[in-house]
C-alpha cells in the first residue's frame, strides 16, 4: 500500500516538475525555473549577448590617449597586442607567434602571427607594431605612456612579420612595454592622431568590434567572425552607460544587466536568499587596486607636506572602510597591494591621531579661529574634493572624512562630476583641489608613468604635480635592473618617500565583488579575477 502511494506522489511530482520546467509567463521566477529546467550541453555553443554596465562613458578609443579605465575596458576587446597575461599572470603569446628575451634583457626578438586582420581584412603585420611605437614617441602624440617606448635604442624589422628591439641598458618592464594595443598603419599614418574619427570607431584586430556607440547610452560590440583565436561564442556585448551604482544594481536585479561589480553592501545585504543564488554567482577576492585622495600640490594649501601628514592623521581608516565598505577592505599604506613582494611591510598606514594632526596643521601656521575653523592669515582652511557621479562608494567615504575633518576645524566641500568631463576637463588638466580616485595595481611595480617628475605634462598621469628627486631616481633604478633583490630595495625606498610625503592620502585596497548570471558558461575565477577570458564565456542556446 505504501509502494503503491509512493508511485502515485512520485508520478504526480514527475508531472508537476514537467509543467513547471514548461510554462513560462516572463516572470523572474520562471528565469528562475527556466534556469533550473536547463540542460547545460558539455560543449561551448554559438550566440547570445552579454549585457555590462558602466559608470563611466570612455573618452577615447584610441587607448594610447585614454587614461581612463572605461575607455580602457572597452579598447581591450577591440584591439590585440603581441603578448598578454594569462589567468595566473603569465606572460604568453598573442599576435605574436613567439618572442626571446637575450643579452641579459637588452635584446628583443619578435615573429607575429601571419593570421592575424584587421577587421577591415588588411593584413596585420610588422609595420603596425613599428607604426604604434613611432607614434607613441612622437612628441605631438599627447599620450601618458611613451615613457616605456622611449628607452627603446633601436626598432629594427627584421621581415614583414618579425622585428628586434634593442636597449641600452636591461629595462624590468621592457617585455611589458609589448603588450600596447597595435594600431592599423594603413588607417592612421595620415590622420591627425588628436582629431581622427577613429577615436569613435575605430578598426581593430581584437575579438570583438564596434558596431554602435550611442552617446550616453550604450556601446554595443559584436563578434569578430575572423578573430585568430577563434570567433567568440557570444555574439555581442552591450555595454550600457548607467552613471550610477544604485541604478546598475535595479537593472541587474530587474534582469537588464548581465555582469556587474557589487558594491558591499549589494554583496553582503541585498543579493542574500534563494532567488539571488538560483540566478547568480558572486565572487570574493582582493582587488588589484587602491582608493586614495589625490592633493593638488600646485594648491597653497597642499605644497606644505606638513599640512598632508596632518590630513593623514586626521583620517580614521577603520571607521571609512567600515562605514563605506561594510569592512570588506584592507588599510594600505602605499601604492602596492599587500602581500605581495614589492609591498613594505615596515610601513603602516597613519594611525588616526587627531591630536598629532593639529600639532602639525600649528607647525604649519593653521590654528583655530573663533568660528572653530583653522586659518592662516585670515583664509580658512577649506578646499573642495571632487568625486565621479555614480560612485557612491567614494561619496561615502568623502562624507566620514568630511565629519571626522570638521572636529578639527577643516572645511571640505564635496563636488560630484559626470565621469569624462571629471577626467578630461579638471583631473587630467589639475583643476581641482583634491580628488578621490583609484588606480590598478599592475602585476610589475614599475610606477614610473605615475610618480616620476617627466609625467608632469599634459594628460600626464602625474596630476598631482609630486616632485622628488630621489624618487626619480629610484624609479629609474628600478626599471633599469631585473633583479628582485635590488628592485624591492628601490622600491621599499620609495614607498618610505611617498609615505613622509603623502602626495596621496592611501586609503584602502578593497575585495572585488562581481556577479555575473549563471546563465553564462566558462566562467574561471584565477588570481587575475573572472574576466580574463571574456571571450571565452558563452551561453547554452536554451538560455539565450
Amino acid at each position: 500500500m505504501k509502494k503503491k502511494i509512493f508511485k502515485i506522489f512520485f508520478a504526480c511530482f514527475s508531472l508537476m516538475l514537467i509543467i513547471s520546467c514548461n510554462s513560462d509567463n516572463g516572470t523572474v521566477t520562471d528565469k528562475r525555473k527556466t534556469l533550473a529546467c536547463a540542460e547545460i550541453p558539455q560543449s561551448p555553443e554559438y550566440g547570445g549577448k552579454l549585457i555590462l554596465a558602466s559608470i563611466g562613458e570612455p573618452s577615447n578609443l584610441i587607448p594610447i590617449l585614454a587614461a581612463d579605465s572605461a575607455s580602457h575596458e572597452v579598447a581591450g576587446f577591440l584591439y590585440t597586442s603581441l603578448i598578454k597575461y594569462d589567468k595566473d599572470y603569465n606572460i604568453v603569446p598573442l599576435a605574436a607567434k613567439s618572442y626571446e628575451v637575450l643579452e641579459d634583457g637588452r635584446l628583443f626578438r619578435f615573429e607575429l602571427r601571419e593570421d592575424v586582420y584587421w577587421q577591415d581584412g588588411v593584413q596585420l603585420t610588422a609595420d603596425d607594431v613599428y607604426f604604434t611605437y613611432k607614434l607613441t614617441i612622437d612628441p605631438k602624440t599627447p599620450t601618458p605612456y611613451a615613457a616605456d617606448c622611449l628607452l627603446v635604442k633601436e626598432f629594427k624589422q627584421t621581415g614583414k612579420f618579425s622585428f628586434e628591439v634593442r636597449y641600452e641598458k636591461p629595462y624590468a618592464r621592457a617585455i611589458i612595454t609589448w603588450m600596447m594595443a597595435i594600431l592599423p598603419k594603413h588607417i592612421l599614418e595620415h590622420e591627425d592622431i588628436t582629431k581622427t574619427a577613429f577615436a569613435r570607431s575605430p578598426v581593430g584586430a581584437g575579438p570583438f568590434k564596434l558596431k554602435e556607440w550611442k552617446t550616453g547610452s550604450r556601446l554595443v560590440l559584436e563578434a569578430n567572425e575572423n578573430y585568430f583565436e577563434g570567433r567568440p561564442y557570444l555574439d555581442s556585448l552591450i555595454y550600457r552607460i548607467i552613471p550610477d551604482v544604485t541604478t546598475i544594481f535595479l537593472e541587474a536585479k530587474a534582469g537588464k544587466v548581465d555582469y556587474l561589480g557589487l558594491t558591499t553592501q549589494q554583496y553582503l545585504l541585498q543579493t542574500k536568499g534563494r532567488e539571488w543564488d538560483e540566478v547568480w554567482n558572486k565572487y570574493k577576492y582582493i582587488a588589484n587596486g587602491y582608493t586614495y585622495i589625490g592633493f593638488n600640490l600646485k594648491h597653497p594649501f597642499f605644497a606644505d607636506r606638513r599640512v598632508r601628514q596632518a590630513l593623514s592623521y586626521a583620517s580614521d581608516r577603520d571607521t571609512v572602510i567600515k562605514g563605506a565598505l561594510l569592512g570588506l577592505g584592507e588599510k594600505t599604506a602605499g601604492p602596492y597591494k599587500p602581500g605581495t613582494w614589492v609591498y613594505n611591510t615596515a610601513l603602516s598606514p597613519y594611525p588616526y591621531d587627531p591630536q598629532k594632526a593639529l600639532e602639525l596643521f600649528a607647525q604649519a601656521g593653521w590654528t583655530r579661529g573663533k568660528d572653530g575653523y583653522l586659518q592662516k592669515d585670515g583664509r580658512r582652511f577649506s578646499f573642495t574634493v571632487l568625486v565621479n557621479q555614480g560612485n557612491k562608494e567614494r561619496e561615502t567615504v568623502l562624507l566620514i572624512l568630511q565629519e571626522q575633518w570638521k572636529k578639527l576645524g577643516i572645511d571640505i566641500k564635496i563636488r560630484t562630476v559626470e565621469w569624462a568631463t571629471f577626467i578630461n576637463e579638471f583631473v587630467l588638466k589639475g583643476q581641482y583641489d583634491a580628488v578621490i580616485l583609484a588606480w590598478n595595481i599592475l602585476e610589475d611595480p614599475d610606477i614610473y608613468d605615475v610618480w616620476h617628475s617627466s609625467a608632469i605634462r599634459q594628460n600626464g598621469l602625474n596630476f598631482v604635480h609630486f616632485r622628488n628627486a630621489e624618487a626619480d631616481v629610484l624609479l629609474e633604478k628600478g626599471r633599469s635592473t631585473a633583479d628582485r633583490t635590488e628592485r624591492k630595495a628601490y622600491y621599499d625606498r620609495l614607498q618610505e618617500i611617498l609615505h613622509e610625503e603623502q602626495p596621496y592620502l592611501f586609503l584602502y585596497v578593497p575585495y572585488a565583488l562581481p556577479m555575473v548570471q549563471k546563465r553564462f558558461q566558462g566562467v574561471e575565477p584565477a588570481i587575475s579575477g573572472i574576466t580574463h577570458n571574456t571571450e571565452k564565456w558563452w551561453l547554452p542556446q536554451q538560455l539565450q
